[in-house]
């Protein structure tokens, strides 16, 4: 115990030597007697365990411009838009993760008891490993998707747990692979009664979650083995351009009904709903996805980058 305390101590100095003092990580290693190395350790442990907590106070003209007009063009209660300019992929990832932490604070640390619907992937779990610790045991985290593959192995993007721990509230997963077997084995996985607790208590959340996924080959559902590539071809033939919880969504914003629904087992979805749906997404890449999913009004706030903003808005 003791010692994790200290290691913890070490990281908060570390974290604010660095951040806070503008010292390099070289600098920081010696002044604590450390290598470089365990500097770096360090500083990023201070970063997962919510110690950091980054916030810009100068606005970005344009940036709150382009979300100003998303919001009104596609009806959307919250819109926070990230600068992205000429930055990779991973580095428009990590302002996304930021900026979503941020809206995601914002919403959830209340006194009032929430139930919060989260979803899965690559994005939430930056947003969630952005996100502060906070001390809200009267929420309740539930899980939208079954994030087991055909393997039977865990998918590395189911987020529901960590997400649940930063929050220091109760958990509740949602006991089914993603798609069963066959029919019979969804309707065996779907009627137990955990299931059906889990699902109504996420059907109706206070408040959900969600990344927004691309459909192609080597997409998360397809490398992550839930969906084959036969499978990507058919949906790509039927003019499917986003994918939320396994569901598809057309490009007009309509949900794709096929065969992989008869053992589909993810929490419904529902368009225009009152209640807040936000969904994190960035990248040109995933700019089809997110336009496809704006159409459809399936969701009330949206988290992105610059250039998909710009997108957006040119083609709206």
């Amino acid at each position: 115990m003791l010692r994790e305390m200290k290691k913890m101590e070490q990281a908060a100095r570390a974290a604010w030597l660095y951040f806070v003092a503008g010292k390099t990580q070289q600098e920081i290693a010696h002044e604590l007697g450390l290598s470089r190395q365990v500097a770096q350790r360090l500083i990023s442990l201070a970063k997962e365990q919510g110690m950091v907590h980054v916030q810009i106070t100068h606005p970005i003209t344009e940036c709150l411009k382009l979300a100003t007009e998303i919001q009104e063009q596609y009806q959307l209660t919250h819109c926070y838009v990230v600068p992205s300019g000429e930055l990779d992929a991973e580095s428009v990832l990590d302002m996304i993760a930021v900026a979503g932490a941020e809206l995601m604070e914002q919403l959830i640390d209340k006194e009032e008891p929430q139930v919060i619907g989260i979803g899965s992937g690559r994005t939430l779990r930056h947003i969630i490993d952005a996100l502060p610790n906070l001390n809200t045991p009267q929420h309740q985290c539930v899980s939208l998707i079954g994030a087991i593959a055909r393997d039977s192995s865990a998918t590395r993007y189911d987020v529901p747990l960590s997400f649940a721990e930063k929050l220091h509230c109760r958990h509740y997963i949602l006991p089914v692979p993603l798609y069963a077997d066959s029919p019979e084995d969804k309707a065996m996985w779907c009627q137990h009664r955990v299931y059906k607790d889990v699902t109504e208590k996420a059907i109706n959340a206070d408040i959900t979650f969600l990344g927004i996924g691309e459909v192609g080959i080597g997409c998360p559902l397809n490398s992550e083995g839930f969906i084959t590539d036969k499978q990507v071809a058919m949906l790509l033939e039927k003019g499917v351009a986003a994918e939320m919880l396994g569901h598809f969504i057309q490009a007009n914003g309509e949900r794709l009904s096929t065969e992989l629904d008869d053992t589909h087992t993810s929490v419904p979805l529902e368009a225009q709903t009152k209640k807040p749906v936000i969904a994190f997404s960035g990248g040109m890449h995933k700019y089809k996805a997110v336009k496809a999913v704006l159409n459809g009004r399936w969701i009330s706030g949206l988290v992105t980058d610059e250039a998909t903003a710009r997108k957006l808005l040119t083609d709206a």
